[in-house]
């Protein structure tokens, strides 16, 4: 800048004159090209250059005020119109105005300002005789911008410490340095700041108090909030900026209630909240007790004073209704809106992404393409979250495919992130490290995203720690729960280590690490372990509890798990489908009943776990009145299930009625392997094996392709039924058709199937000649009960030998062996087979049957005389007797007189 001052000294003003008309000229013709947003007139730089052109077109020397308003104009131009600025300066100085004009040094100092040029502003405000406040404020604001916060605080500490009354800072310095220092977050600065606001009386002015509540919000912590309140509440006239501050404050600190509590004091005291305000609190009201309703109320508000029309307030309406499961709400909105920018699509389709209406935002998404408006990489990441929840491995491929064709779209950590996730969710773990490795730019989540596709599953057990020892992030609570989930993998040595190695590193405080481990400990069944575990835990919530009680589901043990319920602050449907699990698994079917009914009086909706839990006993108590409630409850709630549909066609068919088990088959949509087998069950089970073979064709005809429970199950029809002929012919195809493996199933409904049809050498020859992998002792106990029905005692006697090693505890084996024996007159061997008993210290249970009449549940034990109603059951079981009695009677006299 020296060398301008020196060449303008030898140049005359004419020449100045045409230069800086020259100049000008420029001005105004990149003036046009410099409009402001939305299509306004151009700025002020073509009327000043106009005028000041005009000016020197007439020979005449430029004024102050206009040369500055042409300087002022030429810093609004692009890249801050450093060359035009520089030349005008130049004009400036030969006209000798920066030295006797003020407006026109400011100007020039605002100029080289506003280009980066800071060095050049500095040397202008030296060589100002008595710089004021302003000038000052054009510095430090310079250097504020630049990043230069050093400077910037040290030109405030010069402000101060020059004495003069026009250079002391003003609510304008204050309001230029104290966003510095929340930038920087140079807190202990800013505090000294306000001490000087404080000092200076500056504390109820707007200006400084907005700066300050906006420098303590952006500063975490409840300290600093204490700050920003009480800096709001010394201002004193407050306008809509100071409540928007010091709201977003309380919102960015987690501080949601008191935030609310503020924004009720706006509304109250007259102050109209603006785009910014609701912007604010809308998105908080889901995280509060009552937001659901709170975010109503400002939403009301905002059609009332008609800010529903601008697009970002419909925006955060729309993501409020989403996070608080009000779909309906939100589409309105969406529908309602004239103008939908990507942000607005992208809202919608990640508001039915959250909500679980996965098919409904792969439907929107295609509504987005025929707009026009282009995808970004957060509508890809919704939309691959979507297929990934579907399983829809066609379309997330073709999602892969259009990024790959984007190398911007490559270049998203987040959305490459998105994909190996969605391929891991897929079980294409070939496909997610393939993404993985194409991430450009590996954040610590990509880390994460791979490992965690590693560790569902133990074929990936050396690809997980080759990737680990890989890693060059720092490790952080979700790669501990990798390590701890693929542990359980490696059995309960590693599992161990795992938990020493947590605990090593801190994590243990961390409640998902801590329910990570105890879940590997319960999934290596090591009850004692996860139990001391539990124990030692001290912070715990749901989940942890849920895997407590899973725990002891999988050893029975039902009073720990009855513990541990009762003593929940919390439950949701996980605790109570557990529970109602537990007691139906373990023949407590009333137990189970009155859980389902607890669960419905606690508001509580029954998903396809608790219904299919509840129909366990249903079959149980063989209550075909409950299976029906829970097929209305079905129907009623729309829940619709392929495979919860085959355990309620399973369920009227085991309590004896086949027509609506056959209804429900008929109807079924999507008929797959699940429903066709438990059809086929139902026919097997009442003795309907033609029907059973019949239907069987048609799933062959269908394409789909038979496993191993269908074929038992058909098995079984043919063995109930006697035909052997179809039974052997169907075992031969299990393998050489179907290919597959015939199991122990398959070899006991054979034996079973042949010692039925009273082919019994044959069955003992076909047990003798199967697999060792598929002995069992279903194969013999068939064959023991046949030889009982056909009157075979050698038989009996091999199979029974063979059951006694097997089942040593079975006391029926023993009592079907007694019987045999006792039919054919053995007595010896009957007292063979009562010694045994004796000296195992077997006692036969006693025979228990129920039945249901009108809705009630009657149950009978033998030598039990404790029925309500047995006076007149004995009295009705008399008059049978004496009916079979009199009608024998009548025969025995027929058959005498002829």
């Amino acid at each position: 800048m020296r060398a301008l001052y020196s060449s303008l000294s030898h140049t005359s003003n004419a020449a100045v004159y045409r230069e800086g008309r020259r100049v000008l000229h420029a001005a105004v013709a990149l003036a046009p090209d410099h409009r402001p947003r939305g299509g306004a007139p151009p700025g002020p730089v073509a009327p000043a250059a106009q005028h000041l052109g005009c000016t020197l077109g007439e020979g005449l020397g430029p004024g102050a005020l206009e040369l500055a308003a042409a300087i002022r104009s030429a810093s609004a131009l692009p890249d801050g119109g450093a060359a035009v600025g520089r030349c005008l300066h130049g004009l400036a100085v030969k006209a000798g105005r920066v030295a006797s004009s003020a407006a026109v040094a400011k100007a020039v100092m605002d100029m080289y300002g506003r280009s980066g040029h800071l060095a050049d502003a500095r040397m202008v405000f030296d060589e100002m005789a008595r710089p004021d406040a302003v000038c000052w404020n054009i510095l430090i604001t310079a250097s504020s911008r630049g990043g230069r916060l050093d400077d910037a605080f040290g030109l405030f500490r010069s402000m101060l410490a020059c004495g003069e009354v026009q250079s002391m800072p003003t609510a304008v310095t204050v309001a230029v340095i104290v966003p510095a220092c929340a930038k920087w977050r140079h807190l202990q600065t800013g505090r000294s700041v306000h001490c000087y606001v404080v000092k200076a009386g500056l504390e109820s002015d707007t200006l400084c108090g907005n700066a300050l509540v906006s420098m303590y919000a952006k500063c975490d912590g409840r300290r600093a909030m204490d700050d920003a309140h009480k800096a709001f509440s010394s201002i004193r006239c407050k306008d809509v900026v100071s409540w928007n501050s010091v709201i977003a404050g309380y919102i960015e600190n987690g501080l949601f209630q008191e935030a609310l509590v503020l924004f009720g004091q706006m509304t109250s005291q007259g102050f109209l909240p603006n785009y910014s305000t609701v912007a604010n609190i809308l998105p908080m009201c889901s995280s509060t007790e009552f937001g659901r309703y709170y975010g109503k109320e400002v939403h009301g508000f905002v059609v009332r004073h008609g800010l529903d029309m601008d697009i970002s307030v419909c925006n955060a309406l729309m993501i409020h209704y989403s996070k608080v499961s009000e779909m309906k709400a939100s589409e309105s909105i969406f529908a309602s809106m004239d103008v939908k920018d990507i942000v607005t699509w992208n809202t919608i389709i990640a508001g039915y992404v959250m909500n679980g209406y996965h098919s409904r935002a792969l439907e929107l998404f295609q509504g987005l393409l025929s707009t026009g408006v282009a995808p970004d990489s957060v509508s890809f990441i919704s939309l691959l979250t979507a297929c990934a929840q579907l399983c829809d491995a066609k379309t997330g491929i073709g999602v892969h495919g259009y990024i790959f064709q984007r190398p911007v779209l490559l270049q998203e950590t987040s959305l490459m992130n998105a994909l190996v996730t969605f391929y891991s969710q897929c079980d294409r773990f070939d496909d997610a490290f393939r993404a993985f490795t194409g991430i450009l730019h590996k954040d610590l989540i990509s880390w994460n995203a791979i490992l965690s596709a590693c560790a569902k599953s133990e074929q990936h057990i050396e690809e997980f720690f080759r990737l680990l020892g890989e890693m060059r992030h720092q490790w952080d609570s979700v790669t501990v729960l990798n390590v701890i989930r693929m542990s359980a993998f490696c059995g309960i040595k590693m599992v161990r280590e795992a938990h020493g190695w947590s605990l090593r590193v801190g994590y243990t405080g961390e409640t998902s690490v801590a329910n990570a481990t105890l879940d590997a400990y319960v999934k290596c069944g090591y009850l004692q372990d996860a139990s001391i575990l539990f124990r030692n835990l001290a912070v715990r919530n749901i989940v942890t509890d849920n895997i407590m009680i899973s725990c002891y589901l999988k050893n029975n043990c039902i009073e720990d798990a009855e513990v541990i319920f009762n003593h929940m602050a919390e439950k949701d449907l996980t605790s109570w489908n557990l529970m109602i699990q537990l007691y139906a698994q373990n023949d407590m079917d009333d137990q189970a009943l009155s859980m389902f009914n607890q669960l419905l009086s606690e508001g509580l909706k029954p998903d396809i776990v608790s219904i299919t839990s509840i129909l366990e006993a249903c079959i149980h108590l063989c209550s075909v009145q409950l299976v029906r409630q829970c097929h209305t409850y079905m129907l009623r709630a729309s829940v619709e299930d392929i495979h919860l549909e085959g355990a309620l066609l399973d369920a009227y068919s085991k309590c004896g009625n086949i027509t609506n088990a056959y209804s429900i088959f008929q109807v079924s949509p999507k008929k797959d392997l699940v429903t066709f087998t438990a059809m086929i069950g139902c026919y097997a089970m009442h003795g309907m094996a033609e029907e059973a073979v019949e239907l069987f064709s048609k799933l062959l005809k269908l394409d789909i392709m038979p496993d191993h429970v269908v074929l038992t199950t058909l098995l079984s029809a043919c063995s109930h039924a006697g035909m052997v002929d179809a039974g052997i012919k169907i075992f031969k195809s299990i393998r050489e058709i179907h290919s597959v493996e015939p199991t122990a199933e398959h070899y006991a409904c054979m034996v079973d199937l042949l010692a039925r049809s009273g082919r019994l050498q044959d069955a003992y020859m076909f047990a003798l000649d199967m697999p060792l992998h598929t002995v069992n002792a279903n194969a013999w106990g068939s064959l023991l009960g046949a030889c009982k029905v056909h009157g075979e005692v050698e038989i009996g006697k091999l199979a029974a030998d063979h059951l006694f090693s097997m089942e040593a505890g079975n006391i029926g084996n023993y009592v079907i062996m007694s019987n045999i024996y006792a039919a054919d007159e053995k007595w010896d061997g009957v007292e063979h087979v009562r010694k045994l008993m004796k000296s195992k210290d077997m006692k036969k249970p006693a025979g228990c049957s129920w039945i249901e009449v009108e809705k009630t549940r009657h149950l009978f034990i033998a030598s039990d005389v404790k029925h309500q109603d047995r006076s007149c059951i004995y009295d009705m079981l008399g008059s049978l007797y004496q009916q079979i009695k009199d009608t024998q009677t009548q025969n025995m006299t027929m058959m005498q007189s002829m």
